[in-house]
């Protein structure tokens, strides 16, 4: 076995390696097998080679126990030459299992070598337990056992080298860092001086000086020494030896260094700079290396700061209008706090009204034309605004002067048409104004605060509003009432009521509309004209909204089943249209129920309709082709175009109790004799809300409206009053 472990070792004698006369140090072996003669014929076979100016120094360990505990007290083993076959057929692979897991050493390199061609590991073992190689051992010939160990001697090395290189990436994370939190060459220049340093192991003492387009250096970084010298010309320091070894460096192109100092040059793709720090020590080749990728990285930096400051841009400006965006505004408003209550500035947040329909109308171009002529019209007539952004979509905020804001000049300044390219627009807007003495330390506190007036504009359908304190208050009470409503409508609080709809011709029930109530608690019920609005602007009616169409379709079964004849009509809000086919929504939930379609109508503002008048057509028109009907609820109270009036899939117009309490004593009915007018000629169904008097329900014949709902002839009532109300309803009849 001897004899023949000599032939696979000294065979193959000529082999080329790296060898140098001066040996700097020792490349630490641990040969571990049970066969001492292994040890033996290793150590002779590889007697006398060098990698890289160093030696090989062995260390023998003859079981995987004596190999672990040689390795944990050896932390300087670069490869270990290891036998799979020991005590135990897996004790090899065990052994590199603990070294890895155990004592934790991931960089010693590991080649396992076997006599018994069996217990050759397969590639998946190799994986899992980082191997670096494995040989038999008869193919071990001299020359590849060298080739091997040089191979897993660099790649120790270069994981070594990774290692350390980790504590300088570190650092240039900091640096980077610091350059991201103060987006200037000076900041980089600081950061980039120390973490060198910390790197060659050099004092905290350096610049960093680049070519102005005038081939001037300039200092643009550096240590607290340097700092008056910023931003000045190289000649100005008073020290010549800094200033040659800079220059030389610039003129040369190559590292300048001596005994006291060391100056990196770093060549970018359009630019140059150069490094120069103060030394006490040389630094050593490894140091040196890892200076240099280091500096390959500065490079980069250096090229990339243009691109920071874009990156900053990114984050602080708006794209489209590169005003100050919403994170920017936050940080700048904050430093106009005054704890004092100083009332010289107020900041204006203005939101375009109907900028939607631009964008669906007329494209996202027209859009951002749009915003930019806003944007101009600003910059223009506000020359004296301490800060302009724009917040969100379609939002800007201003900062300005107490003394030069006028709510009147403002608003007419910004109600002048707008030249959009082909386009001339007349917009219209809403503005919240908060006072100086109001702002908050937080800005984005501030900002709140201008919202609050800016939504409470909105809701009072008013231009201009201004912040005061009992407007939060208000917001709060708002706040509290949405969560106490999602609450309750958790709990199944809230109600449906039901108001009869009858037929002037016939007085005969035709239909019903279901209508939401809230119980407060104390027996009353808190008024739909309060929470309803806030549903819609929390999103809540968008739940609330398809529970009452559930609520409607349980009815109308029960109705069929009592042979009861008449339509359910249910409202639907802005948001519940905007919803992601709504259409199949509700077609789903009539199907589910197993209710007659036609049974089921639906009833829309003019609101809902002209809010995205293309998408609610083809969803009307989709509910039509499955026989759902669609009333227009109070109409004639809005702003709807005739035109696309003609183009919804209607079965009904509902006029509006506006037009009908004063008849017949204040209101000669005028508007609803031109809305039936309208229906009839539209060969659409008109429907009065409101009726209260019998005179009202009278006129309301003769003009030739078909059916009326109103307290004259039944108020809202729970469903089994309903179902009470019809059940003596038709006993009447039948009487």
């Amino acid at each position: 076995m001897a004899s023949e472990q000599e032939d696979f070792l000294f065979a193959d004698q000529e082999v080329s390696h790296d060898t140098q006369e001066n040996v700097t140090g020792y490349w630490d072996v641990l040969v571990v097998d049970d066969d001492p003669e292994i040890h033996s014929v290793t150590k002779l076979a590889l007697s006398g080679v060098e990698f890289w100016g160093r030696t090989l120094r062995f260390h023998h360990a003859y079981s995987g126990k004596e190999a672990v505990e040689s390795l944990r007290r050896r932390s300087e083993v670069c490869v270990l030459l290891l036998d799979v076959v020991m005590e135990s057929d897996d004790a090899g692979l065990n052994v590199v299992k603990q070294v890895r897991e155990e004592i934790g050493n991931h960089a010693v390199r590991i080649i396992l070598r076997t006599g018994q061609p069996g217990y050759a590991p397969e590639e998946k073992v190799i994986r899992e337990y980082d191997i670096n190689d494995y040989k038999m051992k008869t193919e071990l010939t001299r020359g590849k056992l060298v080739t091997s160990l040089m191979t897993a001697i660099r790649s120790y090395q270069q994981i070594c080298e990774l290692e350390q290189q980790s504590v300088a990436l570190t650092n240039i994370l900091d640096a980077s860092q610091a350059i991201l939190g103060h987006t200037d060459m000076v900041s980089f220049g600081k950061a980039v001086v120390l973490q060198l340093a910390k790197i060659i192991g050099a004092q905290e003492s350096g610049l960093v000086a680049g070519i102005s387009s005038g081939s001037r250096v300039i200092i643009f970084g550096g240590t607290e020494q340097y700092d008056e010298f910023i931003g000045e010309g190289l000649e100005q320091l008073d020290n010549g030896r800094v200033i040659m070894q800079v220059q030389n460096c610039f003129d040369r192109e190559v590292h300048q260094h001596t005994g006291h100092d060391i100056t990196f040059l770093l060549k970018g793709k359009s630019r140059k700079a150069a490094i120069f720090l103060e030394v006490d020590h040389a630094p050593s080749a490894s140091q040196l290396q890892f200076a240099e990728i280091f500096l390959t990285n500065v490079g980069v930096g250096v090229d990339n700061i243009k691109l920071i400051n874009e990156l900053r841009d990114v984050a602080y400006k708006d794209t489209l209008t590169r005003l100050p965006n919403r994170a920017n505004f936050v940080d700048l408003i904050a430093q106009h706090y005054r704890p004092n209550g100083s009332d010289e500035l107020v900041f204006v947040l203005l939101d375009i009204a109907q900028f939607s329909d631009i964008n669906n109308g007329l494209g996202q171009e027209v859009g951002n034309l749009l915003l930019l002529a806003v944007k101009e019209r600003l910059c223009i007539e506000f020359p004296q605004s301490k800060l302009l952004s724009r917040i969100g979509a379609d939002v800007f905020g201003l900062l300005l002067p107490t003394h030069t804001f006028d709510e009147q000049n403002f608003i007419d300044i910004l109600t002048v048409p707008y030249q959009v390219g082909e386009h001339v627009l007349t917009m219209h807007f809403h503005i919240g104004v908060c006072r100086q003495a109001d702002f908050h330390h937080l800005g984005l506190e501030t900002l709140k605060l201008a919202y609050i007036a800016l939504n409470q504009a909105k809701q009072a359908n008013k231009i201009l509003d201004w912040y005061t304190p009992d407007l939060e208050e208000k917001m709060a009470w708002r706040l509290g009432l949405i969560r106490q409503l999602r609450q309750d409508f958790e709990l199944h609080k809230l109600e449906v009521w039901y108001q009869p709809q009858f037929s002037l011709e016939t007085n005969r029930v035709i239909g019903c509309e279901a209508l939401l109530r809230w119980p407060s608690g104390n027996g009353d019920y808190i008024s739909p004209g309060i929470f309803v609005p806030l549903a819609e602007d929390s999103g809540l009616i968008v739940e609330i909204g398809q529970w009452v169409l559930e609520q409607a379709c349980k009815l109308q079964q029960q109705l069929s089943t009592q042979n009861i004849d008449i339509s359910v009509a249910v409202n639907v809000s802005v948001p519940q249209f905007k919803v992601s086919n709504y259409a199949e929504q509700v077609k789903n939930t009539i199907l589910s129920h197993q209710v007659a379609p036609e049974k089921i109508e639906l009833e829309v503002t003019e609101s809902v309709v002209m809010d995205e008048i293309k998408t609610v057509i083809e969803t009307l028109g989709e509910l039509k082709s499955f026989g759902v009907e669609v009333a227009i609820d109070d109409f004639g109270t809005g702003f709807s175009s005739l035109s696309y009036l003609q183009q919804l899939p209607l079965a009904r117009l509902k006029i509006d109790r506006a037009f009908v309490k004063g008849i017949p004593d204040s209101d000669s009915g005028a508007i609803a004799e031109l809305v039936i007018s309208l229906g009839r000629h539209l060969g659409l169904k008109t429907i009065a809300e409101g009726v209260e008097t019998q005179e009202q329900a009278q006129v309301l014949k003769k003009l030739g409206c078909d059916e009326v709902q109103g307290f004259l002839l039944a108020k809202p009532m729970p469903k089994n009053e309903l179902l009470e109300f019809l059940g003596a309803a038709n006993n009447t009849e039948r009487g």
